[in-house]
Formats: structure tokens, sequence, C-alpha cells
């Protein structure tokens, strides 16, 4: 569904992207793992046409977006980090522009609205103002605007950031039956237990680059299955077992402050760049 060839993005003097290659099947969940500032937004931006790559390729459902950008823009639906919602319409309004501007007929916006409406659990909210809405309603809102034009792929750029854990969790149970819908779904997110929950397969980006990618058992396993943190007055030393009882023995037999562990995706992630994802 997408083929990423040597992306480069150059702001100024600033290189946002820097060769970035990779592919997502389609039907997969595929997540993009990373600190603030390293370059998933931008993809997501080049994807969608809403930043023009400095060079490289990309390939989405078999069209190229430099030359078809109008054919990729009706493959996609773009849920962003920025809620950009029209306050001072209605939920049901807000539908309606959306479907006019992929030139949806009336009775196929309606139809479709109701649906989704229905699936995101907001039918009794479709005549409410939208700057009446939570926050979290508001991003239940933003997905189900995204998934109104039945696109095959599905970009979702942080959607849960500021939203406290429950409201959070909940809302990774409407982005789970997506997929059965058969959407690619396309992730970007810097909280562990999402990509964790989520995703197929992970990608690490990090200063415009591709780190490492694989399912997230892979990425963990690589490392070990159970950590050590030892804290001290120079921070966090993390030292990976095999065995939990190995690890145990080794906190037993040492007189430091320390804490024993699962591995988990960010410390795959530390371990290859020096960085923590929430950095």
């Amino acid at each position: 569904m997408i083929q990423l060839e040597k992306l480069v993005k150059v702001y100024g003097s600033a290189k946002a992207l820097d060769g970035l290659s990779l592919s997502v099947a389609a039907g997969e969940f595929f997540a993009f793992l990373g600190p603030n500032g390293a370059g998933k937004t931008t993809v997501i931006r080049i994807l969608n046409g809403m930043t023009a790559m400095t060079s490289g390729r990309a390939l989405i459902g078999g069209h190229d977006l430099a030359r078809e950008p109008l054919a990729v823009k009706r493959l996609c639906g773009l849920a962003a980090q920025n809620l950009n919602l029209d306050g001072e319409l209605s939920v049901r309004e807000n539908l309606e522009i959306h479907g006019l501007l992929f030139g949806m007929s009336r009775a196929d916006r309606q139809a479709r609205s109701r649906e989704l409406l229905e699936y995101v659990e907001m039918e009794e909210r479709a005549g409410s103002l939208v700057k009446t809405l939570s926050g979290g309603l508001k991003r239940r809102l933003m997905i189900a605007r995204a998934l109104l034009h039945r696109p095959r792929l599905l970009f979702l750029d942080e959607p849960t950031v500021g939203l406290d854990p429950a409201i959070r969790r909940r809302l990774w149970g409407l982005i789970k039956k997506i997929r059965q819908d058969g959407v690619t779904v396309f992730l970007t997110t810097h909280y562990i237990e999402e990509a964790e929950f989520l995703a197929d397969r992970v990608a690490f980006i990090h200063q415009g680059r591709l780190v490492s990618q694989g399912t997230p058992a892979e990425l963990v396993a690589a490392l070990g299955a159970w950590v050590v943190d030892r804290f001290g007055d120079a921070g966090i030393e993390t030292r990976y077992f095999e065995a939990r009882e190995e690890a145990r023995r080794y906190l037993a037999e040492n007189e430091f402050e320390g804490a024993l562990r699962r591995v988990n995706l960010e410390d795959a992630f530390l371990a290859q760049t020096g960085k923590r994802v929430t950095e």
C-alpha cells in the first residue's frame, strides 16, 4: 500500500527526513514510533499532500504521489494530530462538508454519516455543536470524518495525544475495529503501549532516519525478556537478561537501588538510539 524510497525533506538548513525508505502492506496496521521532532508528522504531511518532499519517491496504492496526487488523496483518510473540526458547526455538518469535498452524493453522505456516528457511539450527539464536545469525543469525530469517504488507507497522527489514559484506551478499541473493514492503518505515536497494543509492525524513526522495524515481539526479543534498572546519581543504568531468575539473582547480589521489569519497546528504541521515545 505504501512504498517510500529515499524520502528527503529539508526545511532551510534542517533535514527533517534523511533518505527514509520503508514499505507498508495492504491491510497492515503499521506504527511509526519516535520522539517529538523525529520526523513522524513530516511523513504524514508529505503522504497527504500537505507538504512537498525535497527528493525521493512515494507510491500509495500503486500511484506515484508526485504525478497523481488526486488519485492518492482519494485513497487516503487523515485524522490529524491537531483538531481541525469546525466548532461552530454540528457533528453532522462537519461530516457533511467532508463528504461534499470528496464528491459523495447526498444520500451516500447521510447514510455513511449515520453508520459512522453509530460506529463511534455518537448518534445522540449528531446535532451538537462541535465546540461543546469533550476532547475524547472530538477525537472520535476526527476518526469518523476520516473514514467517511471509505479510504483504503487511514493515517492516524498522534490520535490520542492529550487524552487521559481511560479515554485513550477506549479509543484504542475503536481503532482496533477499523481493521475489520480491511483498511490499512498508518499510526504515528510516542506512546509505547499504544504501538504495542495496536500495531502488527513497528518502525523506529530518529532524526529523520529509519532505525529499525519489525513486529513488537521481534524488536523486544532482540534485547532479552527481562530488565533491571539501576538508579544512581548519573541516571538509570539498564541491564538485560533472558531469564527472570537470572535478573532477580543479579538484583539480589548487588547492593543498589533498582527495579525488575519486562523489556518493552522503549527499551528497544533506547538501545538503538540512546534516546527515550517520550523525550
